[in-house]
């Protein structure tokens, strides 16, 4: 089960050797994101 996906995802587990991704951007975007869907479901959740 070695195939490209599984080592790619396995040295992004690891931290990877990515210097372009910031843990910071990675981290305000998953926020952002978040906040993103809880607006979209408290938008539809008006009985």
């Amino acid at each position: 089960m070695s195939s490209p996906a599984v080592t790619t995802l396995t040295t992004l587990a690891e931290g990877g050797n990515h210097p372009s991704l910031s843990p910071y951007l990675t981290g305000f975007g998953a926020l952002g994101a978040l906040l993103l869907l809880l607006w979209v479901v408290t938008r539809f959740n008006r009985d």
